[in-house]
């Protein structure tokens, strides 16, 4: 992308990277249970981008997009199982060649043995395995509460997950190079560092500490928007609620995993806090650029869908807050973005070169003049092989432009819907079937198809269900060692008492 401004001086970088945050759920964005004085904090000193989405409602491609500026499809990365190619630079490559350190602690997601992706040190790996078919992260009597399965409601509450354990660590080690940073550049070394941090939380499991639940279990409202009756709802949607056997969710099951998520989304703020006082005590914080963002949203409960995988707003939509330097303070932008469009405004910044092939656009003008022209459209796009146990045997294909305020949502197979986001924030009416707007349809449908081929994609995903179970026989069989991993014990999670230490 051409550069907008000057860069007088580098600024150094931190990237705040959690896990699954909805996006409405922060005292700064209205929330009135949940606290969260240290987002709040960062947002009363920069700008907060209210239409922010992410490149796939998922964690692994959403990351990958980020750090290749691309969207899932021009990368070819779409499922938790997907390897990104190494040959392709990154966010880390590109600000290493414009003479930063770029750092990374804690969460990135990389399947395969290229688990740096640029980044020049790391500390902290990821909880899961590097590769396809390496022994899964142990969650004890926790076990498949962190992914779409009914034990997700069930075994919710008060508690703790080793998720929590590992955001401790990460926590620790990212306040150590923060200080080390700081030690350094007060020695003479002038190279501006760019540190991602990685968290899980608030990440399911729905488990957070009894004290924080204690506190939230009577005061988190029920969801807003209830289920829709089933012969009226989408059919992808009505299938995913049975086969994920969410559909008959009890009360007292919804009522304990939202306390229990406020409680993880406070957590969170608290490490936040952590991390920022630890930038302000290294001396750094001057001239450093802060940014905030997760890599998808989380439904919690809203029309009676729970996590992510879906392309409404509860999912496809993602906090994120930008602090630096020059920038205005206390500010909102409405402005449609995408977080690949971060990735080529923190190159910006930071006079780093763009990423080939990227068509990710700045927002360095629009953060700081609000009135500075940009085109509100934006894509994202989910696709599942079908693969994964939870996944219900079911290939899915889907993408959404979002284009000022109507988006549209493409199913493969299945009809489409529309919405009107200005009349219907909450996309409770379909205007798919409304004659009324069918132009309006047709040409967004033209938009979102124009530059890509749900068959084409649908091939590539037959062709590599059969390379991936090579490859996972080949794990399987000779065990590999983890290049970088993080060890996860299962003690370290449970769920009500803590367990006696004996």
């Amino acid at each position: 992308m051409q550069q907008s401004r000057a860069v007088p001086q580098q600024p150094d970088i931190l990237l705040l990277y959690s896990d699954q945050h909805a996006a409405k759920i922060a005292g700064y964005a209205g929330d009135t249970v949940v606290r969260t004085p240290n987002l709040d904090a960062l947002a009363a000193q920069g700008v907060r981008m209210t239409n922010a989405y992410c490149p796939s409602p998922i964690c692994l491609p959403s990351r990958m997009s980020f750090l290749t500026g691309k969207t899932p499809v021009e990368q070819s990365c779409w499922t938790n199982r997907d390897i990104l190619p190494s040959g392709l630079p990154t966010f880390a490559h590109s600000l290493g060649a414009a003479g930063y350190a770029p750092w990374l602690c804690g969460r990135m997601h990389s399947i395969g043995p290229d688990q740096m992706r640029g980044y020049t040190r790391r500390e902290v790996g990821d909880h899961s395995p590097n590769w396809l078919g390496g022994s899964a992260h142990d969650l004890g009597p926790l076990a498949r509460a962190n992914d779409p399965w009914r034990e997700s409601l069930q075994a919710s509450g008060a508690g703790r997950s080793a998720y929590e354990t590992y955001d401790d660590v990460v926590t620790r080690n990212a306040v150590a190079m923060l200080h080390e940073a700081g030690e350094r550049r007060r020695a003479g070394n002038r190279q501006p560092l760019a540190l991602t941090v990685g968290w899980i939380l608030p990440h399911a499991p729905y488990v957070c500490d009894p004290a924080l639940y204690g506190h939230y279990a009577d005061r988190v409202p029920p969801p807003a928007n209830a289920a829709p009756d089933f012969d009226a709802e989408h059919p992808h949607y009505r299938w995913w609620r049975e086969n994920r056997q969410i559909a008959d969710a009890s009360q007292a099951e919804i009522r304990r995993a939202r306390a229990a998520y406020y409680g993880l989304v406070e957590t969170l703020d608290a490490q936040v806090g952590q991390v920022m006082a630890a930038l302000e005590a290294s001396g750094l914080s001057e001239n450093t650029l802060v940014v905030y963002l997760s890599d998808h949203g989380e439904h919690l409960g809203e029309r009676g869908l729970w996590w992510k995988s879906t392309l409404y707003d509860e999912s496809a939509k993602v906090p994120l807050i930008v602090k630096g330097p020059g920038l205005p303070r206390g500010e909102t932008r409405d402005a449609v973005v995408n977080v690949t469009d971060l990735t080529a405004t923190l190159l910006d910044f930071a006079g780093a070169p763009a990423l080939p092939g990227s068509h990710g656009r700045s927002f360095t003008e629009l953060l700081h003049e609000a009135e500075t022209p940009w085109q509100n459209q934006t894509f994202c796009e989910y696709v599942n092989d079908g693969v994964p146990a939870w996944a219900g045997g079911r290939e899915v294909i889907q993408r959404m432009v979002r284009l000022g305020r109507y988006k549209y949502i493409y199913h493969h197979g299945l009809p489409d819907q529309l919405f009107d986001l200005d009349n219907d924030p909450d996309e409770v009416t379909d205007l798919a079937g409304d004659p009324s707007h069918a132009a309006v349809g047709e040409r967004l449908r033209a938009l979102l198809l124009a530059d890509w081929n749900p068959h084409l994609i649908s091939g590539t995903l037959g062709q590599r269900r059969e390379q991936y179970a090579l490859l996972e026989r080949w794990a399987q069989a000779t065990g590999p060692d983890d290049l970088i991993r993080w060890a996860m014990h299962a003690a370290d999670s449970w769920l009500g008492a803590p367990p006696s230490r004996t």
